[in-house]
């Protein structure tokens, strides 16, 4: 009988009495959080979107960029994160970009949702920095015309505001730019109708601890937002970079979305060189999330290190 029993039981087990757990593809919610001195920033993800790197990246041979990618065991097209970064300084609940919300399709426009796991509503943003105006950076700032952060206020350069709010822009844009402008004006235009855009000009402190810094060549008024606590240093690069594996050892290659490649390559090359010697953090829009580390100069170019988990204390 004991061992008729036993039987029952082995056979149970080897033909999976109880049902294979379906599989749940998905991540957990997308934050992180990390200190920068007595300021805590939380990396929120917007998703991801699969992009033709290979395709749009210039300045290098098609062969040497697959190469690359390669090195790093990625393919074309590259699954790139879109993060969004939240600063709280203790006085003032700051974000820098939005997200995409609906502009790049499916896979994005989850900020509202991981900001709500991250622990904060939309409703608690004071101010928002918006790094520049294309679409992947502003589609957060509004849900069916109405804007997602009803109590902030919106910064921005004020080359950007003059050239992606524009009426003669849109006229002027050709048919591939046209959806650029439109996206910029359509988020934008509730936040100008409530007189909540606050443009300002270049190098600004906007709150104690976080400062703007002209990086223009992006697009015209691309900018960087330095957090900065008790000797610590956060750069958030927005689009001064794309892609890691290419990128930081070939610093030189740019993108077709550069309004002005000559220009964006200079202030990359200039922020590499910054961060590397002063030993910065450094937070990006497309880096693989949640897009924190350091780099350090090597060879001709840079090595990445992303940051190691933590948990804040």
């Amino acid at each position: 009988m004991i061992r008729v029993a036993l039987a029952a039981l082995v056979f149970a087990f080897a033909t999976g009495a109880g049902a294979a757990a379906p599989a749940a593809k998905s991540q957990s919610p997308g934050f992180y959080r990390m200190m920068v001195g007595d300021i805590e920033v939380t990396a929120v993800s917007d998703g991801t979107v699969e992009l033709p790197m290979a395709e749009i990246l210039k300045d290098m041979p098609r062969k040497d960029i697959d190469r690359l990618l390669a090195r790093s065991f990625l393919g074309n097209p590259l699954e790139t994160s879109v993060n969004v970064f939240v600063i709280n300084t203790g006085a003032k609940l700051v974000m820098v970009d939005t997200g995409a919300g609906v502009f790049f399709g499916p896979t994005l426009g989850n900020l509202l949702k991981n900001l709500k796991a991250a622990g904060y509503s939309a409703e608690q943003v004071d101010e928002i920095y918006i790094t520049h105006m294309h679409g992947d950076h502003i589609g957060g700032l509004i849900a069916d015309g109405k804007p997602n952060f009803p109590n902030a206020i919106v910064r921005a350069d004020q080359h950007d505001v003059d050239f992606w709010l524009d009426p003669a822009t849109l006229e002027k844009a050709s048919k591939d730019e046209k959806g650029f402008v439109q996206a910029a004006q359509t988020a934008f235009k509730p936040y100008q109708d409530a007189g909540k855009l606050k443009p300002f000009e270049g190098d600004t402190e906007l709150v104690p601890g976080v400062r703007s810094h002209a990086s223009h060549g992006h697009t015209p008024g691309h900018t960087t937002y330095i957090v900065e606590s008790k000797g610590q240093r956060l750069v958030l690069w927005g689009d001064l970079m794309h892609v890691a594996a290419v990128q930081f050892p070939a610093p030189a290659v740019t993108i077709q979305f550069d309004s002005d490649s000559k220009k964006a390559r200079a202030a990359r090359l200039k922020a590499f060189a910054e961060a590397s010697k002063q030993g910065d953090w450094i937070g990006a829009a497309h880096l693989p999330f949640p897009g924190v580390g350091h780099i350090r100069a090597e060879g001709k170019g840079y090595a990445y290190t992303p940051a190691n988990y933590s948990v804040p204390r």
